[in-house]
């Protein structure tokens, strides 16, 4: 049948470009994920993160977003990288933010991929999407098999862990439909109890944003709360503890996409080099990395609040 078709020429053409698992899930209005967005967002859990309350409809309907759509294409695209830093007392950085903006890197691969699509199956009518647009991408995720939403909100998939990025096609071709996976947490409660910042709740499956170190290192524009001094843990961008503590994560092997290598100067930087930070080295070493978003001048925040007691070494430009 076409449809059998389709979806295994999707999939080997997604596997050739570097995507490492694919799944496929029906469009349709997500009710009830739809209940649980209004619920967080009324206790406030989105922080200063405004844009969550905008294009409401759109995140919990794909039609709207991609009129007749009929499938979600999910795909995941491997990031981890076990390198560390080199000066364990340096501030630490999220690996997925190691080497070029991910944005790019996978969005292009996408766009490669619907072209394919619309090149050997026929017209068709399809948007991308890499965590920048108004799509529940866990859920999608969850829904094509790719894996069960943990404790900590994040993807896991049963074989790979959860170090990696999401990206999505809706489209209007009908295809073959995944099943959902099973959550496999169990009784495991790593996440919640090695958070510092105590952002996961202590049933787990809801985050508090507004007191997640990735959101205060990223998405927070004004001072980071004193109340978080001494609680996270040496992360001026991002965090990987829920991650790094993770027991699917053992399973999680090393990328092989070489946009994600991290700058020769990145890892080598000394807790020293970071506190002396300036704009021209800020601009060499993350000239096409997604650390761009917290800007210069916010990662100098980041920095001066890890580090209160070295004022005289933070460059006033």
């Amino acid at each position: 049948m076409p449809i059998q078709r389709h979806t295994d020429l999707i999939r080997a053409e997604a596997r050739r470009l570097g995507f490492e698992f694919v799944g496929f899930a029906r469009a349709e209005r997500l009710d009830a994920e739809a209940r649980r967005l209004e619920a967080w967002l009324r206790q406030g859990a989105h922080g200063q993160m405004a844009y969550m309350e905008n294009h409401f409809d759109l995140r919990i309907d794909p039609t709207q977003l991609v009129p007749g759509a009929k499938s979600v294409i999910c795909l995941t695209f491997n990031y981890f990288n076990p390198d560390k830093q080199s000066d364990p007392e340096a501030p630490k950085i999220s690996q997925y933010a190691y080497g070029e903006d991910y944005h790019h890197v996978v969005k292009d691969r996408l766009k490669n991929l619907l072209a394919f699509m619309q090149e050997q199956i026929g017209e068709i009518n399809g948007r991308c999407f890499v965590d920048s647009a108004p799509v529940l991408e866990r859920e999608w995720a969850r829904r094509a098999g790719i894996g069960w939403n943990g404790r900590h909100t994040l993807t896991i998939h049963p074989k790979r862990g959860s170090c990696f990025f999401l990206a999505e096609i809706i489209c209007d071709l009908p295809l073959l439909y995944d099943d959902p996976v099973r959550d496999h947490c169990g009784t495991c409660r790593r996440c919640i109890d090695a958070c510092p910042t105590q952002a996961i709740s202590q049933e787990g499956y809801f985050l508090d944003a507004s007191r997640c170190i990735s959101y205060l290192t990223i998405e927070l524009r004004e001072e980071i709360p004193q109340e978080f001094q001494g609680k996270t843990d040496d992360w001026m961008f991002g965090c990987d503890v829920c991650q790094d503590v993770c027991p699917w994560n053992r399973f999680a092997k090393r990328h092989e996409e070489p946009a994600f290598e991290p700058h020769p100067d990145l890892l080598e930087m000394t807790r020293r080099d970071w506190i002396e930070l300036t704009e021209e080295v800020f601009g060499r070493v993350f000239r096409r990395s997604a650390v761009k978003r917290a800007r210069f001048a916010g990662l100098q925040r980041n920095l001066k609040f890890l580090f209160p007691d070295s004022p005289g070494e933070h460059p006033s430009g």
